[in-house]
């Protein structure tokens, strides 16, 4: 019998909409001059034989080929394996983060826990979804006939939500979490304006409803939100168990006017410095999430990483590259001009 692995495409596509807040006022009821919606391929829902297709407007993070959207949380080379179309952890080699940062967003994962099943409560099949790098997670667990406490099981939002119902298959078969992420919000003092929210589907079935998250999620104790970037990568968690992951794609919410990626901390020391610019001298330090602080013209700007090279600010449109290969090292600042 095959057995069909539900994605939520059009329960998340109205939670979307939703968390968009009241109609915008500068359009009229029913008016005919505003813009359509962009037309979006909706994909396929996938089977427990075959992963289905991405919706057009996704970002893939993994397509069953390779690791190249991933690397170990210091940014480094991962040890996780590309194994028969799934990303499956090697246990002891630590978590793995995308290269890419994501803000608000619908996430898409598969997973699998092993099959002959081995340990229990959280010993067994035991992984996580986390948002923020490493700070909220989603639980990655084989809740199939496993008692382990109700806020560490699959899909709880964990130590904070239990999920609504138990929606887990049997250890080996494939599963699904669809996610809307909303990121938490902090002023520009780091004070927090608006926490983190999250809706689950597990297999299709709603389990947590919008829950607001009370700040970061752990172990033991309940930590306080601590500033953070908006947009930050998302990581699995290695615990110890080789749990499989293929399928995995993400649509980033909002109008965002670059890509954001955080670089590995080799890459990012390599442009800490001084660079003289005429009689001043820009600059650039390191800062914690993977961002740059750069002194310029004496101002001081945060910078994001576009691509390996390029950063950009969020106040100002100032972008930066840095040449790696030269020596003395180089930089190349413009303001509002290519």
């Amino acid at each position: 019998m095959k057995i069909p692995v539900t994605s939520a495409f059009g329960f998340v596509v109205v939670l979307s909409a939703a968390l968009q807040g009241a109609p915008d006022p500068h359009w009229l009821g029913h008016d005919r001059e505003r813009p359509l919606p962009p037309v979006v391929n909706p994909g396929t829902a996938s089977s427990q034989e075959q992963p289905g297709v991405p919706p057009s407007d996704a970002t893939v993070l993994f397509d069953g080929k390779d690791t190249a959207a991933w690397v170990a949380m210091d940014g480094s080379p991962t040890k996780w394996i590309a194994k028969d179309g799934a990303l499956e952890c090697v246990p002891g080699s630590g978590y793995v983060r995308t290269l890419q940062s994501f803000g608000d967003c619908q996430l898409h994962v598969e997973w699998a826990a092993p099959n002959p099943p081995h340990g229990d409560s959280q010993g067994r099949g035991n992984s996580g979804v986390f948002f923020g790098v490493d700070r909220y997670e989603v639980q990655v667990l084989d809740s199939y006939g496993n008692k382990t406490y109700a806020d560490g099981s699959a899909a709880s939002a964990y130590g904070q939500y239990p999920p609504l119902v138990n929606a887990s298959r049997p250890p080996g078969q494939w599963q699904t979490y669809d996610i809307v992420w909303t990121a938490p919000r902090f002023d520009e003092e780091g004070n927090l304006i608006r926490k983190a929210r999250e809706t689950v589907f597990h297999n299709g079935v709603l389990v947590q409803n919008n829950v607001e998250l009370t700040g970061p999620t752990g172990w033991i104790g309940r930590a306080p939100y601590k500033a953070h970037p908006e947009r930050l990568p998302i990581a699995f968690q290695d615990h110890g168990n080789p749990v499989r992951f293929r399928n995995i794609w993400v649509r980033e919410l909002g109008h965002h006017r670059h890509k954001e990626f955080m670089l590995s901390d080799a890459v990012l020391e390599s442009y800490v410095g001084d660079y003289p610019r005429g009689k001043d001298v820009t600059t650039v330090r390191r800062l914690p999430d993977g961002l740059l602080a750069m002194h310029f013209a004496g101002a001081d700007l945060v910078l994001h990483a576009a691509s390996p090279t390029k950063f950009y600010a969020l106040t100002t449109d100032v972008q930066v590259e840095f040449d790696p290969t030269a020596t003395p090292k180089k930089i190349k600042v413009t303001v509002g001009e290519d």
